[in-house]
């Protein structure tokens, strides 16, 4: 996959539009794209309700950008991680990017970087993050979901795939649906499992983390319209019911 290419990775934060407490899920994520070398976060560090951020900064090698709020009603800190990302794109030297932020503002750069080939993660609140902003993203992952699912393993001893499901619609049926007629199939049906989720995941933001799941496997065999086999050497093999 084109993920494990990846090597120097920078997470951008808008801490006016984040929880520090997603700070340690979010990273966790992003180790699949490579070695998270850049990592700052963004925002008027002065106001009562950043205070939180100090000592996350220190604990994971955050470098806080501060951003004065010199004019009311602008906001300082999305135009300063913007002109950073545009920065890092052009010099070269970083392959993938993170943007903590549940901002639609930040669209437009999004785009931007993925024209360059480059792989965006982003990371918000499902509830209050716009549909622009993540379907922009090559994986959008509801930040909420990612710290209940730390919080229940810390918690509990189940698989925090069991622990925290998330409820799945129509709408993700139908991708993953479509994604396994996309697929190639035997004379049985069944497609290969990593097969049907690149291509669900090559046509949108969708994350099976969203979901509460840790692997694609889990979340197929929670839906009723789906059928997973194991074969040989533990492939797996998926195919739809109805």
């Amino acid at each position: 996959m084109p993920e494990a290419e990846l090597k120097n990775i920078a997470l951008l934060i808008d801490a006016d539009n984040t929880t520090p407490k997603g700070i340690d899920p979010v990273l966790t994520v992003m180790a699949e794209l490579g070695q998270v070398n850049i990592k700052r976060a963004y925002g008027n560090f002065a106001k009562n309700n950043l205070a939180n951020w100090d000592k996350i900064t220190h604990k994971y090698g955050i470098r806080p950008q501060q951003q004065f709020d010199l004019t009311s009603g602008k906001n300082a800190t999305d135009m300063a991680m913007t002109i950073d990302a545009i920065d890092l794109l052009y010099q070269g030297k970083v392959d993938g990017f993170g943007i903590m932020s549940s901002d639609s503002d930040f669209t437009p750069l999004v785009t931007r970087l993925r024209q360059d080939g480059l792989i965006v993660y982003g990371f918000g609140s499902v509830s209050k993050t716009p549909a622009a902003f993540k379907s922009a993203c090559t994986r959008f992952i509801d930040i909420d979901a990612l710290i209940k699912s730390a919080t229940d393993e810390g918690e509990s001893s189940r698989p925090a795939a069991k622990a925290a499901k998330g409820e799945v619609d129509e709408d993700l049926v139908e991708l993953l649906g479509t994604a396994w007629k996309a697929a190639k199939r035997d004379e049985n049906g069944f497609a290969s499992l990593s097969e049907v989720g690149n291509i669900a995941g090559n046509r949108s933001s969708f994350d099976v983390r969203n979901y509460g799941f840790k692997r694609l496997s889990d979340l197929f065999e929670s839906i009723e319209q789906f059928q997973v086999e194991r074969r040989e050497n533990n492939s797996l093999y998926v195919k739809r019911l109805r």
